[in-house]
């Protein structure tokens, strides 16, 4: 699971494709022309986090996925594409001098370094990875974590109307297929009170952070964004060429302008071709632009 998008892509697309939120499931039915829907759940339904069960309401969770899919089971199981909210990982960049080539050593050698550093068991969780090469053997690895039961029960209404998630990500690496690749960004995006931030330089992941906010409020994220910005000039000698935001809402412009001034880089908002995302939908866009992409 919670594996790179472009290897994904090499099979036939998925027939649907949903992203979870607190606030609902966003989908789309791949055919000829994207067909979007969205289902709002009711509050408490889901409670997400990395430590805990997500799904409070089971029977909740099932309504809305059955509104957007149909009640009558597939008479042969669908392959689908199922993005989580990225509070409900650990995301994290491994810097690592060698990485070996043989995916037993691998997946043992990222257990070992998060083994200190996630408040869960690595050996009954799921992981996802994958090696960046940076400059001769040197390798930044983006891993993914999450309590494998998780994972499980935001599977489970899906599976039990004849789907199958056959690919499984998280938001944030969703939208970074809209983001651009060039000189060094960081995308900033909130999903209720989460606020998630990542580094990349030249198309290279160097800091993923995710973390539960007191508020939305700009202030806030101005609090997190501060450091990371040192970091970049610290850890990469440079300074960032771009903020991009996403999940602002009708305050996108406002943010884009105040961010400019106070963190002196140039802002602009995560786009797509398909429409506005929101931290609702953006790794569904992005996924959606992964496969316009890379088929």
């Amino acid at each position: 699971m919670l594996d790179r998008l472009k290897s994904i892509l090499q099979d036939p697309p998925p027939a649907m494709a949903f992203e979870i939120s607190e606030a609902g499931i966003a989908a789309v039915r791949m055919g000829s022309k994207a067909e979007f829907d969205f289902r709002p759940l009711k509050p408490g339904v889901l409670s997400v986090s990395p430590l805990k069960e997500n799904v409070v309401d089971p029977d909740g969770l099932s309504l809305a996925v059955r509104a957007l899919v149909g009640t009558q089971p597939a008479r042969k199981r669908r392959d689908v594409a199922l993005i989580l909210p990225d509070f409900c990982t650990r995301i994290a960049v491994l810097d690592f001098d060698e990485f070996p080539s043989d995916a037993k050593e691998q997946l043992s050698l990222v257990r070992f370094r998060l083994k200190r550093s996630v408040p869960f068991d690595v050996d009954a969780a799921a992981v996802g990875y994958w090696a960046q090469a940076v400059t001769g053997k040197k390798c930044d690895v983006v891993v993914v974590m999450t309590p494998l039961e998780i994972v499980l029960r935001y599977e489970a209404p899906f599976r039990a109307l004849g789907m199958n998630p056959g690919f499984v990500t998280t938001s944030v690496l969703g939208a970074l297929e809209l983001a651009s690749e060039s000189g060094v960004s960081v995308l900033a995006k909130i999903s209720g009170h989460v606020l998630t931030v990542v580094v990349r330089a030249n198309g290279i992941v160097k800091l993923v952070r995710c973390l539960e906010m007191p508020s939305p409020a700009w202030e806030d994220v101005a609090a997190v964004l501060l450091p990371t910005f040192v970091f970049i000039e610290d850890n990469l000698g440079t300074r960032a060429d771009r903020l991009i935001l996403c999940g602002f809402g009708p305050e996108t412009d406002l943010a884009l302008r105040r961010f400019e001034t106070e963190l002196e880089v140039a802002a602009e908002p995560l786009r797509s071709p398909l429409g506005v995302p929101s931290e609702n939908n953006a790794g569904l866009l992005g996924y959606l632009r992964s496969i316009a992409r890379y088929n």
